[in-house]
């Protein structure tokens, strides 16, 4: 039991573990953010484009909820729920658009930091030109030349 919990233990202090129980308590976070978003912002905006007090009026009733006597539901309306589908089809999208922007800017982000390692590490392998001779030495040796003359 001993070995089982020591394997426990290394496995949950892994670096990826941990990075994934972060990236699912983030993602649960985002989720009600952007359900908030989109249940209190978009679909509001999505019912006054279409006039209708909330997106539920979009669905169609097929049938009817049936009523007893006494006033109990005897028979469960059938409903297409497009108001519901709508509001999944939003949430779906602005989801997609948000992780979109973040992958854009991650992958803009890694790559400039390629193009510099890249470039410092072309400028590490260049050998340093060997410094050419100073305009002293120059009019030293035409002066030599002209002496020759």
């Amino acid at each position: 039991m001993k070995n089982f919990f020591k394997e426990f233990k290394e496995f949950i202090s892994r670096g990826n573990v941990l990075d994934m129980a972060i990236g699912v308590i983030i993602a649960t976070a985002f989720g009600k953010i952007t359900s908030t978003l989109v249940s209190n912002v978009i679909t509001p905006l999505l019912a006054w484009a279409f006039n209708a007090p909330n997106t539920d009026a979009l669905n169609i009733t097929l049938r009817a909820a049936e009523l007893g006597a006494d006033g109990e539901v005897v028979k469960e309306a059938i409903v297409l729920g497009l108001g519901t589908l709508v509001g999944a089809i939003v949430d779906f999208i602005v989801i997609a658009l948000v992780i979109f922007a973040i992958v854009k800017a991650f992958n803009k982000a890694k790559a400039a930091a390629e193009a510099r390692k890249k470039a410092a590490e072309e400028a590490a392998a260049e050998p340093e030109a060997e410094p050419g001779p100073t305009t002293e030495e120059l009019l030293g040796k035409i002066l030599e030349e002209i002496q020759k003359k």
